[in-house]
């Protein structure tokens, strides 16, 4: 088995998808992010972007065996799931985790939901692939074999959401998104998930200008973010979740900001791909 670690970003935005020439650069589609460690593909997130990803992959006609990783369910990181082609063949098979749904619901509960009249014309049961449904409790060690192990951690968002760490290759991925930084700084148990990272990537959906009205909605400053790279050791710290107000123009100076204020720090931007 290979061990080449990859990480390609389909979609960066946060909230909702917001396409046009203002955003072109950036990027307008929901969270969506490929990873590849040797030949296992792990998916993170099934916003817009995960469309794409799904096109792309069908073009090798080959049989599919992923897993699909969620950080939560609410609809920007779930909306692109009826869309993704590779769910319509039978010569494939997916593992879709969610880790924040016990004990009051679960996943095949909440996509049944997302596909459900009067709001979508047709039900999970059009899917032709062999899909398994895996709840768990964040706080778990998820052992997805050939050397890979991922660690979890429940995030402060409202409903709830996770966090992972991958580990593969004596290498580190860090995917924390829709998390809110309180005054008291970064959860320990949030610092002891990413310490020593060689790439994480985390919700700084705001500017400490804007992050001060927006207490209790689940999210975080770039600066905030930064304040866990610091306190966490993070080797390569990426700015993710982008709000859909926050233009072209806007992210460029975010991205000037932040790499000032911490060398090697870096903007998630659609079609980019990361190797480890």
């Amino acid at each position: 088995m290979s061990d080449k670690f990859t990480v390609r970003f389909w979609g960066v935005r946060g909230s909702i998808p917001c396409p046009g020439p203002s955003t072109a650069r950036f990027g307008g589609n929901t969270p969506c992010i490929e990873v590849r460690c040797g030949n296992r593909l792990i998916i993170f997130d099934g916003g817009t972007g995960i469309r794409e990803l799904g096109n792309e992959l069908m073009k090798s006609g080959a049989p599919l065996d992923a897993d699909i990783l969620l950080s939560h369910c609410h609809i920007d990181h779930v909306n692109g799931i009826p869309f993704f082609a590779p769910f319509y063949s039978r010569a494939n098979e997916f593992r879709i985790w969610a880790g924040h749904l016990l004990p009051n619901f679960n996943l095949e509960d909440a996509l049944r939901s997302l596909m459900s009249h009067p709001l979508f014309p047709i039900e999970v049961e059009i899917f032709q692939a062999n899909i398994h449904y895996r709840d768990f409790q964040a706080g778990k060690t998820l052992d997805f074999g050939d050397g890979i192990a991922i660690r979890t951690v429940a995030l402060d968002h409202p409903g709830g959401a996770t966090g992972y760490r991958l580990e593969f290759g004596g290498r580190s991925f860090a995917y924390i998104t829709d998390n809110e930084i309180r005054p008291a700084g970064p959860d320990p148990r949030l610092v002891a998930l990413a310490r020593g990272a060689d790439l994480a990537v985390y919700d700084c959906t705001y500017t400490d200008g804007e992050i001060g009205s927006k207490s209790g909605w689940g999210h975080s400053s770039w600066r905030q973010g930064l304040a866990l790279a610091d306190a966490a050791g993070i080797k390569t710290f990426c700015l993710f979740h982008h709000a859909p107000e926050h233009d072209d123009a806007t992210m460029d100076k975010i991205a000037f900001e932040a790499a000032a204020a911490r060398k090697g720090t870096i903007v998630a931007v659609e079609g980019s791909i990361l190797e480890l």
